[in-house]
């Protein structure tokens, strides 16, 4: 069997049930009669080389490039949406991500963003990036996980329901404790991923200034980990781990793809197996 580009779009899509494509991902260069994809986090000239070399007919990457990486801080609104759930004033929240896509959309014109896209087009190797609806898949699955943490646990009893998931256990780097202690309790949680990226240091400190114990991000600016610190602020940060986060989605993909009969090569990505990690 083989799908095309239009379909990767829609299996991304599908793993959330979202109709709407976020401006995050994009369908760079077209392609149909597509049988073999490489899967990769990140996508440079190397890896479209290497996919022609190894015969690919496709690469899907997942973090933001070319359009997607100049569109990339537009869906930080999510975080807006996630504090108002929480309790969180809607102006104070809209206050503090407006900061955030501001820095974020500035630091893109600094990107060289063509560079990619227009080897691929050269190379004909047609090219997909899925990351908002991957990391959406990522954030119900740590959901679920932790949905039965009682205010009165541990937040080393969290880490150990979030290490049921296989990516964080196989992965090399585990959940990490960079505010509080994991001999806490959790008090109130708040799991802060799927956002675009981690809302850093305003985003943390405006949760626990509204009664959030413990933020969850998947990772954060070692700077900011230090102000927070710092502030003396009260209250647990848990990191989970970048690549181990996004493996989670890229797998649930790559397994969608599998089901209509695609081959995928992955590479740099945690595997699902329930094999320990060494």
């Amino acid at each position: 069997m083989s799908v095309d580009t239009a379909e990767i779009m829609k299996i991304g899509l599908d793993l959330v049930n979202w109709n709407k494509l976020p401006s995050d991902s994009a369908i760079h260069l077209k392609g149909n009669n597509i049988r073999k994809v490489l899967i990769t986090v990140d996508v440079s000239i190397a890896e479209l080389i290497f996919a022609n070399k190894i015969n690919c007919d496709a690469v899907v990457a997942h973090h933001p490039i070319g359009v997607s990486y100049l569109k990339f801080h537009q869906v930080f609104s999510r975080h807006v949406d996630y504090m108002i759930q929480n309790g969180i004033a809607k102006d104070a929240a809209k206050r503090v991500v407006k900061e955030l896509k501001r820095r974020v959309e500035i630091r893109s014109h600094a990107s060289i963003y063509k560079q990619i896209v227009d080897t691929a087009k050269i190379l004909e190797m047609p090219l997909v990036n899925i990351h908002q609806p991957c990391d959406e898949y990522m954030r119900r699955v740590i959901q679920e996980k932790i949905r039965n943490c009682k205010s009165n646990h541990k937040v080393s009893h969290l880490l150990n329901f979030i290490k049921e998931i296989p990516e964080f256990r196989n992965a090399l780097n585990q959940p990490l404790v960079v505010l509080g202690s994991a001999n806490n309790n959790v008090g109130r949680v708040a799991l802060v991923v799927a956002a675009g990226t981690n809302g850093g240091f305003p985003v943390a400190k405006l949760y626990y200034q509204n009664n959030i114990s413990t933020v969850i991000y998947l990772h954060i600016d070692p700077a900011d980990a230090a102000k927070l610190n710092a502030e003396k602020i009260e209250g647990n940060l848990v990191i989970l781990g970048h690549l181990a986060g996004d493996s989670i989605g890229l797998n649930a993909l790559a397994a969608g793809l599998e089901e209509k009969g695609v081959e995928t090569v992955k590479i740099g990505i945690v595997p699902a197996s329930k094999r320990n990690r060494g």
